[in-house]
């Protein structure tokens, strides 16, 4: 495994027989999350949040996921409830490593939009589409079905902590994933939504009842995940496993192996094939008879003075 400045060493493990554990049973501390405290500072998250709550009785204000993000130094750009203008859409997106669409019940993107977000996730750069139970994953499945021909669907009461997949079990966490770093057992949401594998896609998450409500898609540099529970982003919030969830999420899509380790690893190359030249025409001056470069006599300059 190809070491990663921005991860803990504890990458893709889920236990520790002999660490502290929380009230769920998760080890606990932030030195088991996949990404260092603070390894993000200065990476922006942008964020479509078209569910907030308004008009369901229900509060979805972001702040609790926000804060858990904080702690790794991202920061969040979030528009609510509504588009932001295509081109401030654009300015953000080319300042962020990944963009977050938590879906409502009717479509608001639209063809523009959508190239926007192919054009940036073609780049290399993170996307996290978060649905819900029907009908409220309209957004997620307009982006997802264009690039992962793929949706969302159903109306399950979940409403249960899952633990680690084990065997051939069709129900609870895959294992040894960055992103369920540090993560035995996790609220699968409320009620929430299947999203439909294919060739693309590899489950991350099983329901209690067997349905795949997460997913990941990793090919050709690019990142992406889909969820049917964002629920549990302001329901039930502290219970297993979330905050850790959304972290290593993030820093995931970060895609740090593309952006950061292959670019100093480029720069690297280049230094080392520099040192090579200059080494290559030291060595040619080394192994060349130093007398064949030199004058083997010189002017008489007392003679040449004598002549004025």
């Amino acid at each position: 495994m190809v070491s990663n400045p921005f991860y803990t060493d504890f990458r893709s493990k889920n236990t520790d027989r002999t660490a502290k554990k929380d009230g769920f049973g998760n080890v606990s501390g932030n030195e088991f999350d996949l990404a260092k405290d603070n390894a993000f500072k200065g990476k922006v998250i942008a964020i479509l949040h078209l569910y907030t709550g308004i008009g369901h009785n229900e509060n979805f204000d972001f702040l609790l996921p926000e804060k858990a993000l904080q702690e790794k130094g991202f920061s969040v750009v979030r528009w609510q409830n509504a588009l932001p203008d295509i081109e401030e859409f654009k300015k953000v997106l080319s300042k962020s490593t990944q963009l977050w669409i938590i879906s409502t019940e009717t479509q608001l993107l639209n063809a523009s939009y959508l190239n926007v977000i192919k054009d940036f996730f073609n780049q290399g750069h993170g996307l996290f589409l978060w649905g819900d139970n029907d009908p409220f994953h309209k957004d997620a499945d307009f982006v997802s079905q264009s690039l992962f021909n793929t949706t969302m669907s159903g109306y399950e009461m979940g409403d249960q902590v899952v633990s680690l997949q084990k065997g051939n079990s069709k129900i609870g966490i895959v294992p040894n994933h960055p992103i369920t770093t540090g993560l035995e057992f996790l609220y699968e949401g409320i009620t929430i939504a299947a999203i439909s594998i294919n060739n693309d896609l590899k489950p991350l998450m099983y329901s209690s009842a067997g349905n795949v409500v997460t997913a990941y898609y990793e090919r050709d540099e690019k990142r992406a995940i889909l969820d049917g529970g964002f629920t549990r982003l302001y329901c039930k919030w502290d219970t297993a496993g979330t905050a850790r969830f959304v972290k290593n999420a993030a820093a995931w899509l970060a895609n740090t192996e593309r952006f950061e380790l292959k670019t100093n690893l480029t720069q690297q190359n280049k230094i080392e094939n520099n040192s090579l030249d200059v080494n290559n025409i030291i060595s040619k001056f080394d192994n060349k008879n130093i007398s064949s470069i030199i004058p083997q006599s010189l002017p008489n300059t007392d003679s040449t003075i004598n002549k004025f």
